[in-house]
């Protein structure tokens, strides 16, 4: 039995994924494709016990480690979110790789429970071999390059997809040569400057987008019963409120949604004009706007969401809130914002909200945890987003307790946001739009996971934001009452880019032409979201539709407390 040590802990190794290669056989069916996948798993099955017999023991220790950090990468992928990782989510999470470290803490669980179980694979390929293979040394040290190389020509020709069900190891290290392979081959042109016409008047008045986080269109009270508080229903003194209701949002991922968002991207060319056209800062700067932004997630002037160091230097002022603490940042925020709209300077704001990212433990004070019981309380009180919640398996009881604390946070997050904003800013002059940069899987349906965006088969909840026009009442810029009624629960985020640029004065048929409908006519939107942006490699996007028929709500929930009792 020690003779064969090794090749049984990679056989147990491999043993523990079994339902996960007989969900890929069941799914293929008898026939040629799984025969061609029997064949590609024997190959990387053998290439595996190949590297297990290399003598030279530094080069086995290298290829064990790489091969433990790939299989641990891809077992909390999968454990967290409860779904398949994709070549597209890969991409997500590489240009989500500056908050490496946030997450690691927050997944600090998934990542032990993943790197117990992959000691099976490293020892089994580390330990010293007890036995010499009949083969040449550099025929061994070859099989593990090759298996990930012929992986990564499969998925190479298959557009990203074919690695489902074949030993787990392999696959983030296929998808970071495709990665590489993208970046060293796949090059853009320059960014070109404004050429849209505009009528030759100044701007005067303040443009004002808000990006709030993880708010989901169905659990405000503007577009449900049972939503919470958040002083966007009622009317206000010398402001008009145009609620669009539910809106489709850009991607049910935050970077996705937020770069398209400041470029303009449209369903079908967001990849070209993201990566090309003018951003929203120069468009406003050549509208003779000053430009801001304000960034209540990050920190040390870190940039975030595929923000590059070329767009900050389009944007006047760059605002982030390092001596605030997480649970005060977007009051923190909305005072900023406040002294903004009545400083009299016609502005471009631009704003990404905390929100209600994960973990939602502590994002609100106690005097607002309206709905009880809660999730515990004091753990992640500096932490603005990741993924771990502590105290939270996933469980039907624990997101009742997840809900709770969600819409804690809503109440503080978004409707104290907006308490301030009305009470304390001169909104005469002011238009504002607001909306979220996705919606939310509160798994309402049962469904199970640990996520709640992001997901490579969403609900449609994920892609569910709210989106709202607040203007001075006097303020003249466009009829938003002409089209409300055609455009409510009609609309999405493709739709605020040309309305940012026809506010500022762009010419309605140019803006159409490149950017697609505003708000001022009817939008005919298709009311999808993309859960493959990053299509790669010949891959097309997918697109979720929303049909509102079918979105859960929150039911009637009566709080437990006032606010400030």
């Amino acid at each position: 039995m020690i003779r064969y040590f090794k090749e049984l802990l990679l056989v147990l190794y491999l043993l523990k994924s079994y339902d996960y290669y007989l969900d890929r056989l069941e799914a293929l069916g008898i026939g040629l494709p799984m025969l061609l996948y029997g064949g590609m798993f024997v190959v990387l099955t053998i290439a595996l016990f190949m590297t297990a017999y290399i003598r030279q023991t530094l080069v086995r220790h290298l290829f064990a480690l790489a091969l433990f950090g790939s299989a641990i990468f891809f077992d909390v992928y999968t454990h967290v979110t409860a779904s398949y990782l994709t070549y597209s989510s890969f991409v997500s999470l590489v240009y989500s790789g500056g908050f490496i470290q946030e997450a690691a803490y927050q997944y600090r669980d998934a990542i032990i429970g993943a790197m117990v179980s992959g000691l099976l694979l490293l020892l089994g390929i580390g330990l010293k071999p007890r036995r010499r293979l009949p083969l040449p040394g550099p025929l061994l040290v070859a099989a593990p390059v090759l298996g990930v190389l012929l992986l990564s020509v499969v998925l190479f020709v298959r557009a990203g997809e074919g690695a489902r069900g074949l030993p787990i190891m392999y696959t983030p290290l296929a998808y970071l040569n495709l990665f590489t392979y993208e970046a060293l081959h796949n090059t853009v042109g320059p960014r070109e400057p404004v050429s849209l016409a505009r009528i030759d008047r100044p701007v005067g008045y303040d443009i004002v987008l808000i990006i709030d986080e993880s708010i989901s269109g169905n659990y405000l009270d503007i577009n449900t019963p049972f939503g919470v508080h958040s002083n966007l229903k009622e009317a206000h003194p010398g402001v008009d409120i145009f609620n669009y209701g539910y809106a489709a949002s850009i991607a049910n991922c935050s970077a996705d949604t937020n770069v398209t968002l400041r470029y303009g991207g449209t369903r079908g060319d967001y990849m070209r004009i993201n990566t090309t056209l003018p951003s929203i800062w120069q468009y406003a700067k050549k509208a003779g706007l000053r430009t801001v932004y304000i960034d209540a997630q990050r920190t040390g002037g870190n940039l975030q969401n595929l923000m590059s160091n070329a767009e900050k230097q389009d944007i006047d002022e760059f605002v982030q809130f390092d001596q605030t603490s997480v649970r005060e940042r977007d009051m923190a925020a909305a005072a900023k914002l406040i002294d903004l709209l009545n400083d009299g300077i016609p502005e471009l704001v631009v704003i990404n909200k905390v929100g209600a990212h994960f973990p939602v433990h502590d994002k609100y004070p106690d005097a607002f945890m309206a709905y009880r019981p809660t999730l515990p309380r004091g753990q992640f009180v500096e932490v603005a987003d990741s993924g771990k919640r502590d105290g939270f398996n996933g469980q039907p009881d624990d997101w009742v307790l997840y809900r709770n604390a969600y819409k804690n946070t809503v109440l503080w997050n978004v409707g104290e946001f907006f308490s301030r904003v009305f009470t304390q800013a001169d909104l005469r002059n002011a238009l504002l739009i607001y909306t979220s940069d996705h919606g939310q899987d509160l798994h309402e349906r049962g469904n199970p996971g640990l996520n709640t965006h992001c997901g490579s088969d969403p609900v449609e909840e994920e892609g569910l934001v709210p989106l709202v026009v607040i203007s001075g009442s006097d303020l003249k810029t466009m009829d938003w009452q002409a089209q409300l009624p055609a455009n409510k629960d009609r609309s999405s985020h493709y739709n605020i880019f040309p309305t940012l640029l026809q506010l500022m004065g762009y010419d309605l048929a140019g803006i159409e032409a490149v950017y697609g409908k505003p708000l001022s006519v009817s939008t005919a939107d298709d009311f999808t979201f993309n859960y493959r942006f990053n299509a790669r490699l010949g891959a097309v996007p997918a697109w979720k539709y929303i049909d509102l028929k079918s979105i859960v709500t929150p039911g009637p929930v009566v709080p437990s407390v006032a606010v400030g009792e």
